[in-house]
């Protein structure tokens, strides 16, 4: 072990931004992993308004028994506006170095890591992020913690829908969550056998769509089911499209909040631990300013900055197959 190594005694572990199932299975990661390698773990409360307003507790080997299959995080999280300002941001560096906090383990999306950008670029505070966020929008990883259980929750959702429309003959639009990314709506149109799936980064024509509904109503279809990423269109102004156009009777189901709540499926949980364990492995090598991330089954590593760049979703093929597939 170098001298850098040897120096490094206490971390810091933080959720921010918006929750994702996985969260406390790497924050156990991250704890039970420093642990063994000897490190005093420190868990920030609310994220970086915790960090701000000093509200921490320590975390051992028991204090994060049991929480690998819960949903949500140990650790609460809030978004922080105080922290976008450069005396909020002193606030939570004096945090840090008034509790011996030689490094901070970061868990969360894009904001989560441009609030740790500021931390290493402007104040010097080593920081790693780790990527948990439904939308599956950072770069340097193929999937980021919560993305998998999302897509199943919301797919659960819709299969359940399904049957209804099914047996009362009638058109569902069900709106996911997505607001630039269409990576939720595109797997879950794919994997339930939706008929139409909207997504932000692709044109939509709902005239066609609906001229497609009302050809296949002659036929004998009676049932569709629509997927609409939330920043596509808005679900209520598509199905009074259909219901104008068509004259068949449609209804929303805005699935909302559910998707991000829920026990994370064995995916997510593997993913936490791996990635939860690489960014300690990251600390205790003096790597700083970065993300872990997976790529084709192996860990990778990439600057913070490059992070957060951002991936657009794979779409296109995804929808494709949808639209033969129906």
């Amino acid at each position: 072990m170098d001298d850098k190594m040897k120096k490094l005694k206490r971390i810091g572990v933080l959720t921010s931004g918006g929750d994702a199932p996985g969260m406390n299975a790497a924050i156990r990661s991250v704890v039970r992993y420093g642990v063994y390698h000897n490190l005093e773990v420190i868990g920030i409360l609310r994220g970086y308004a915790g960090l701000i307003n000093g509200n921490l507790r320590p975390l051992d080997h028991r204090s994060v028994s049991g929480i690998i299959n819960r949903g949500g995080t140990i650790l609460e999280t809030a978004r922080c506006d105080e922290f976008l300002t450069e005396e909020g941001q002193r606030k939570a560096v004096e945090t840090l170095k008034r509790n011996r906090i030689d490094a901070l383990v970061v868990i969360g999306g894009d904001g989560t890591y441009r609030g740790a950008i500021q931390l290493w670029d402007k104040w010097h505070i080593p920081c790693v992020g780790v990527p948990a966020t439904i939308d599956n929008d950072l770069n340097g990883t193929d999937i980021t913690i919560g993305a998998d259980t999302a897509i199943n929750t919301a797919l659960e959702a819709t299969d359940k829908i399904r049957d209804t429309a099914t047996s009362m003959e009638r058109v569902f639009v069900i709106e996911v969550m997505g607001r630039d990314s269409g990576f939720i709506a595109i797997h879950v149109a794919l994997a339930s056998g939706a008929e139409e799936v909207l997504v932000p980064e692709l044109s939509h024509n709902l005239e066609d769509m609906c001229r497609d509904i009302v050809e296949g109503s002659r036929r004998g279809k009676n049932s569709w089911i629509i997927i609409v990423a939330e920043g596509a269109a808005r679900a209520d102004k598509v199905a009074e499209k259909i219901t104008e156009m068509t004259g068949l009777e449609t209804r929303v189901a805005v699935l909302g909040h559910i998707q991000r709540g829920g026990n994370p499926t064995a995916q997510d949980r593997i993913l936490a631990a791996r990635l939860g364990a690489a960014a300690v492995d990251l600390i205790l090598n003096g790597e700083f300013g970065k993300a872990v991330g997976i790529k084709d089954g192996e860990i990778n590593v990439v600057d913070l900055h490059d992070a957060v760049k951002g991936k657009g979703a794979v779409v296109e093929p995804f929808y494709q197959l949808t639209r033969i597939l129906t």
